[in-house]
């Protein structure tokens, strides 16, 4: 057995047995499933055990793979913890700042935003993790998060920048076909749900009305598309207001509906809240986006 672990290939061990198959991990390692498969090798000859078995599914620890999985995983915590020290101590505004946000808000909010940030300080990269899915700030996937939810972790910083207005909204073209949606007649519209989230349809039965998912013509987890194709006039689609406030177009629906607003929190691991570009970085976001969220706030309170 070589005792000298190269720890690159005790990560994908911990990447294979986390995800369950060869499939499921590459995308996260981006690697290849062959290259994954020769650094497995590899590592089970330097250990001289076999750590997996192959099954319909994917893979299976064996009894060598579960006796190694609390040693690789402690290793983990305190390349972590090595990292997170290292990063906290470094007091250059130079350097890189990696974000992640929604894709609405990555998409229509955050470009004037980091145009500002890169203006002022060319000297900080900046790297957006566009997704829906929540990066995990405690694992170094992102130093800072904008998240419509408070963090539970006690390790994270969170400041509470308000509450996003939504509502329902279609495009006048699809009004000219159909007609104006109204309470008396809105099960009978066109509507843009969620494929694998089942919000809209708890919001519905909150509302009275206990549907299915096929109630939704088209469904998608994807809010970009979901609004894309309201604004192209497929039917009636829930979104923030102040995304619906730049397009003439749109009109809102179904006011008597009350619809939560979102809660917009930024968020970044405690230790490196106190590195000067991170903290730069997370000030010029939370000045950002508690004046937008302060405007919709505003706005939503106006009569008519």
């Amino acid at each position: 057995m070589n005792q000298a672990l190269d720890w690159s290939l005790l990560q994908v061990f911990l990447a294979l047995a986390e995800a369950g198959s060869l499939n499921r991990a590459a995308p996260q390692l981006g690697q290849s499933q062959p290259t994954l498969s020769r650094q497995l090798a590899a590592l089970e000859a330097a250990l001289g055990q076999t750590l997996f078995e192959r099954h319909a599914r994917g893979l299976r620890l064996t009894a060598a793979g579960e006796a190694l999985l609390p040693a690789a995983q402690r290793m983990r915590e305190g390349a972590r913890e090595l990292s997170l020290t290292l990063a906290a101590r470094d007091q250059s505004l130079a350097g890189t700042v990696r974000l992640t946000a929604s894709e609405i808000v990555s998409h229509h909010f955050l470009p004037p935003v980091l145009l500002d940030l890169r203006r002022q300080h060319p000297e900080i990269q900046i790297e957006l993790v566009a997704s829906d899915q929540v990066a995990n700030l405690l694992e170094r996937s992102a130093d800072i998060a904008l998240r419509m939810f408070r963090p539970e972790q006690p390790t994270l910083v969170a400041r509470k920048l308000g509450d996003w207005p939504l509502g329902f909204y279609v495009h006048r073209d699809y009004i000219a076909r159909y007609g104006q949606p109204e309470m008396s007649n809105l099960l009978t519209h066109q509507w843009l749900g969620y494929d694998q989230s089942d919000l809209m349809l708890r919001g519905f039965a909150q509302a009275g009305f206990q549907l299915g998912r096929e109630f939704f013509g088209f469904r998608c987890d994807n809010q970009l598309v979901a609004w894309e194709c309201m604004r192209a006039g497929m039917g009636i689609a829930v979104g923030p207001q102040a995304l619906a406030a730049r397009d003439e177009a749109l009109q809102r629906v179904l006011p008597e509906i009350a619809v939560p607003p979102l809660p917009l929190w930024l968020t970044a691991h405690r230790e490196l809240r106190d590195t000067p570009r991170l903290r730069l970085v997370f000030d010029a976001l939370a000045r950002a986006f508690t004046g937008e969220v302060k405007g919709l706030e505003r706005a939503s309170t106006m009569p008519g």
